[in-house]
């Protein structure tokens, strides 16, 4: 709509429905037709809303009566038009219009687009408009194509950009389950399994009634919290009481915690698939995530075992009963077990479809197996089943079996290893979670309800069972009371059988002896068997899918290189199958051991492992009080999930110990594993921001403590640049402060503040990253300022916190400041000067072939940007010719204008042409050499100390601590002081008290006593001729002429000012001869650092001392402290 702001009119653009922005027009002038009532209504208002239509309309309330007056508005001589004729560009007004909720402004209203990840599956994530576009002049004669405003408005996009350059992800045919399907049948029928039918009764049996509730909630709890108990772990003996109903309580108690404390971390934000691995790692790192991840997914592959297993045992009890034996019972388990893994694998690997409805139907079997069970505990029991040890509901078989009674080798906990293994099954949602519809909502639904559900289940199942079948039974009709013999007062006395000969020969019915009690129970037995198969085949079957989803997800974040290989996903829903059969191959190792009393306690310390990091997950997360922590699932605490994490720890070393301790030390090796390769991933974990609150309360204590001499460390600000292209510079600093002190690369960037921002704010991350990559323990902070001595002013100001505050400036030496601009030569003084005055102590570094290798980094990266560029050409025309006729050679230059391959500027290309005929690439060898000369180990050799000048130490500490370096501990300090010629044993003997109460090791002192003697003629005239150029000779003048170029260039060398500090620059002069005869082979030089006085002292003079004093040197370092001491001999 092509529109202005009249004086008289305001005007929003709205939608037709009533959820967007609304606003009446407002006549506010005399001339305005709506002035023929004057005694009208004052306006009405409507409300205003936000709305998310992607089209505005024109909509327009008027007052009663005068809507003729508007019939024809006009803007600029034009009808208003509505959206089907909108132009973002007006043509009158030369003005770029993009309408958010009727503003004219580029601003965007919130939308989900804006916050989605790159790459996200549930839709393309768009980039709203940077503040520098909103915070900048608006661009004019913008030519915008029409529509492309609302796009911006919208988040689908930027002007200019073409709809077709993004890709809709192609989502069609994808399985994606909702909470029901996905979760709570997944979790009921995982947590229904083998146990359920063939070891429940066996568990109620040994522990009784009261433990084996107990033992069902503890486990529940656990994994729905993963870990609030095991608070009745007290003892491994003789436990008093219900230790059946104890038993199944534990088991509750840890799944419910664990669920809970799942609850919340799923709900604190969008999940993807990889189950427990994925929130795991997302919550606490790579680190924690990657380790658990392969040993749940190894846990959930030994979990296909235990189930076939189980269903292998069902099937040959009943070749057993029919006498149909194939080999032996283990090898019969054995083959059976084989051929069904093998025809779960076909489900699997058929798709989720096929197994999501399978799944169903094994629930519905699984039901009304269950159904029948309750249902026969009321039908009256016949003589056989009585000779069995079922006698209907028995009050006095209640009382007996209320209490435990272990057998030979059972306790309290190794029945809970047994059973615990029957809880896990809550994972069994989350571990698809990539195939949920909305799994932050599914998985707390569907796992909480399923737990609740199963629970149930067990306990009355559990309890029922154990109130009508007694321990033990023979089996035999003919077992009844006889009169006058004594029985053993136990309730089948009572009910008129006697299975007393069970106490001295086993017996092979009852609760402890007859896995299959509830066939036996139930009103029809085939049903039982029929859940049996339902409940195993289901649990394996929801096993065998958890196991590669879980392991394809750790292997896609790439944390384990090695295991790339099977992060490759097939079909529309991804499916890992090469995950498949890698869990096949585990399953199959197992199900030889045939043994499901061997299988369940391994899985059950695998699984608590996982369960305990969840807990701890959630208890991280909350303990770091990260703004970003908010589940929506509000039903946790952190001390319990932080409770349940111990504790799940804790059941681990009493279920079986030694599993424990082999399940640790596997974690820890692959925690250290990853933590080493540490892997190139951000994914905003707890860790981070419980580092982030750590270093925060620490630097807030350093605060409250006043700084002491013991504990002084060289803190520098290292004026590198761009870290990268004075690499020498930092490796000396980073070699006196790694591990020790603050290193703060800074750069200023000089010029108009806008571009400076904007390439400042680019370069941020860039540089910062490199010193990471490059294993540089320091910082990088930049400034823009308008000249270059101001931006070094701020840092020195402004750079670390608290404490953590520099107190040495490092700078490379001025190679080139004879042939600099005048103003460098001052700007390079003056930041001298201005540490000094902020009591800052320098250092100054020269090394022969200087730091900047820009240049070299320039010649590297445009030869790699043409290598590249001729890369992507080739790609592009090998691809073009693969096609068959596509596109010909129009699709071939299009291709090549989206590879952005442009013929680099000729500027540019004259440069390195020059560099080249200039034999540039010799010297830069060199130049490389030498900046990567502080990385290599030095050698034996020595660092020479000329503390010539007391500053505190300064010049003393740094050499000391580079020999505790690894790449120079193998050199040897020598000091050298100035001294008087007739004192020299006595000031030597004086320097090595001092240097030994400092605790420093010394090669050997030198007293030089010869330091003022006049340097030699030569030297003097190299000196001489260093400062012609830059003396004014006033002295050779007339008054008049003196006095003028005084005025005209008061930078240059006055006559009185070099006399007056004659003899300081015959020192330097001086000082350069010493240094020539006694430390020319040295590994480095630490020397002191000259003051040059403020207003006595020119620039350039000071300059010349400098480049006297260092000239023709190994290394040096030119140190001087803020004269404050940084050594003490006091303890």
């Amino acid at each position: 709509m092509s529109m202005n702001n009249s004086s008289n009119i305001f005007l929003d653009s709205v939608s037709s429905s009533t959820s967007r922005f609304q606003v009446n027009i407002v006549n506010e002038g005399q001339e305005s037709c709506a002035t023929v009532n004057d005694d009208s209504d004052p306006p009405h208002y409507e409300e205003t809303s936000f709305g998310d239509e992607a089209q505005n309309r024109l909509r327009i309330s008027f007052r009663p009566g005068n809507q003729e007056c508007y019939d024809n508005f006009l803007q600029n001589g034009e009808t208003a038009k509505t959206d089907s004729s909108f132009h973002a560009y007006d043509t009158h007004t030369n003005t770029y219009y993009l309408q958010t909720f009727g503003h004219n402004t580029v601003d965007a209203v919130p939308k989900i687009e804006y916050y989605r990840n790159t790459g996200s599956v549930s839709g393309p994530k768009v980039n709203r408009p940077s503040l520098l576009e909103i915070h900048e002049q608006l661009a004019k004669n913008v030519t915008v194509a029409p529509g492309s405003a609302d796009r911006v408005v919208n988040g689908d996009g930027m002007p200019g950009e073409e709809p077709g350059d993004s890709k809709a992800e192609d989502t069609a045919g994808v399985v994606k389950f909702g909470w029901v399907k996905g979760v709570l049948v997944r979790c009921m029928l995982n947590i229904w399994g083998v146990m359920l039918f063939i070891r429940l009764s066996w568990i109620v049996g040994e522990a009784g009634i009261g433990l084996g509730v107990i033992i069902i909630l503890l486990s529940t709890m656990v994994t729905s919290i993963t870990g609030l108990s095991t608070s009745a772990i007290a003892t491994n003996g003789f436990v008093r009481g219900g230790l059946g109903v104890i038993i199944i309580g534990l088991s509750v108690v840890v799944t419910t915690l664990t669920g809970i404390s799942m609850s919340a971390i799923c709900t604190n934000g969008v999940v993807r698939g990889g189950g427990a691995y994925y929130l795991i790692s997302r919550s606490l790192g790579p680190e924690f995530g990657g380790s658990i991840g392969l040993i749940f997914a190894f846990a959930n592959a030994v979990a296909v075992a235990m189930y076939v297993v189980g269903f292998a045992e069902t099937v040959v009890d009943l070749l057993k009963e029919n006498d149909s034996m194939m080999v032996d019972p283990t090898n019969d388990i054995r083959i059976i077990g084989s051929i069904t893994v093998v025809i779960l694998l076909g489900i699997s690997v058929a798709g989720m479809e096929w197994e999501a409805k399978a799944q169903v139907i094994l629930l519905v079997i699984l039901l009304i197996a269950i159904a029948n069970f309750f249902i026969g505990t009321v039908i009256p029991s016949n003589n056989e089943k009585k000779s069995r040890g079922f006698f209907n509901y028995q009050a006095s078989i209640f009382a007996e079996n209320f209490g435990p009674s272990f057998t030979k080798g059972e306790g309290f906990f190794s029945v809970f290893a047994i059973f615990f293994p029957a809880a896990t099954g809550i994972l069994a949602g989350a571990n698809i979670s990539g195939d949920l519809e909305d799994p932050q909502d599914a998985i707390p639904r569907g796992t909480m309800l399923a737990i609740f559900i199963t629970t149930v289940a067990y306990l009355g199942v559990a309890i029922c069972v154990a109130a009508c079948v007694v321990r033990d039974a023979t089996g035999s009709t003919n077992d009844t009371v006889i009169s006058g013999v004594n029985c053993n007062g136990s309730a089948a006395c009572g009910l008129g059988y006697d299975f007393s000969r069970c106490q001295h020969e086993p017996c092979q019915y009852g609760l402890m002896n007859n896995f299959q009690v509830m066939s036996m129970v139930s009103g029809f037995g085939p049903l039982i068997t029929a859940g049996i198969f339902s409940a195993t085949l289901s649990s394996a079957l929801a096993s065998l899918v958890s196991a590669p989803k879980v392991f394809q997800a750790l292997c896609k974040d790439n944390i384990f290189k090695g295991l790339q290989f099977f992060a490759k996903g097939y079909g529309k829903n991804n499916e890992p199958l090469r995950g498949y059969l890698l869990t096949f191959v585990i399953a199959m190792a197992f199900i030889l051991i045939a043994e499901l009393n061997v299988i369940a306690p391994i899985i059950s310390n695998f699984f608590l492992a996982s369960y305990a990091l969840i807990n701890f997950s959630c208890f991280h997360a909350s303990y770091a009080k990260s703004p970003g922590w908010r589940p929506a699932y509000g039903i946790y605490n952190m001390w319990v999930s932080l409770f349940g994490a111990i504790l799940c720890c804790a059941v681990m070393f009493v279920i079986n110990w030694w599993a424990a301790v082999i399940t640790y030390i596997i974690e820890l090796f692959l925690y250290i594993y990853v933590t080493y390769k540490k892997p190139d991933v951000n994914w905003g974990s707890s860790t981070q921001a419980l580092s982030y609150v750590s270093a925060l309360d620490n630097a807030l204590e350093l605060t409250t403590v006043e700084d002491h001499v013991k504990n002084f460390r060289p803190q520098c600000i290292v004026l590198t640049g761009a870290p990268m292209t004075r690499p020498a510079l930092l490796d000396i600093t980073h070699a006196f402060t790694k591990n020790s002190g603050l290193c703060i690369c800074c750069e200023v960037f000089v010029g108009p503040r806008k571009l400076c921002v904007k390439e400042m704010n680019s370069g941020m991350a860039k540089k910062q990253a490199w010193l990471i990559k490059n294993k540089i323990k320091a910082f990088y902070a930049a400034v823009a300022a308008d000249y270059f001595r101001d931006g070094v002013r701020s840092l020195l100001q402004a750079s670390g916190l608290g404490r953590m505050k520099p107190n040495t400036l490092v700078i490379g030496y001025k190679k080139n400041w004879r042939k600099a601009p005048l103003t460098e030569t001052e700007n390079y003084v003056g930041i001298i000067h201005d540490a000094f005055d902020f009591e800052i102590g320098v250092v100054i570094v020269r090394v022969s072939q200087g730091f900047d290798i820009s240049q070299v980094l320039q010649v590297q990266d445009e030869l790699e940007r043409l290598e590249q560029e001729r890369l992507a050409l080739e790609a592009t025309i090998k691809d073009s010719e693969c096609q068959d006729g596509g596109g010909g050679i129009r699709g071939l230059f299009k291709k090549a204008g989206k590879l952005n391959i442009t013929k680099p500027p000729l500027k540019k290309e004259s440069s390195i042409n020059t560099l080249q005929s200039r034999h540039v690439g010799e010297f830069n060898q060199k130049l490389v050499e030498a900046s990567t000369q502080f990385k290599n180990k030095q050698g034996k050799g020595t660092i020479d100390v000329w503390w010539l000048f007391d500053d505190g130490g300064l010049t003393l500490l740094i050499p000391y601590i580079l020999t505790l370096r690894k790449k120079w501990k193998d050199c040897k300090l020598r000091i050298y002081v100035g001294g008087k010629i007739n004192r020299i044993e006595e000031e030597k003997i004086a320097m090595a008290s001092l240097l030994s109460k400092f605790r420093i090791k010394f090669a050997d002192i030198h007293i030089i006593g010869d330091i003022n003697v006049k340097p030699n003629k030569e030297s003097r005239k190299i000196f001489e001729e260093m400062i012609e150029p830059y003396r004014l000779h006033e002295s050779c003048k007339d008054l008049a002429t003196a006095e003028k170029l005084k005025r005209e260039t008061p930078w240059k060398i006055t006559d009185a000012e070099l006399d007056a500090v004659k003899e300081k620059s015959y020192r330097q002069v001086r000082l350069n001869e010493l240094l020539q005869e006694h430390s020319r082979a040295a590994n480095l030089i630490v020397l002191s650092l000259p003051v040059a006085r403020k207003g006595s002292i020119s620039d350039l003079l000071y300059m010349a001392w400098l480049e006297i004093l260092t000239k023709n040197l190994p290394p040096v370092l030119l140190v001087r402290g803020n004269h404050k001491n940084v050594l003490t001999f006091y303890s």
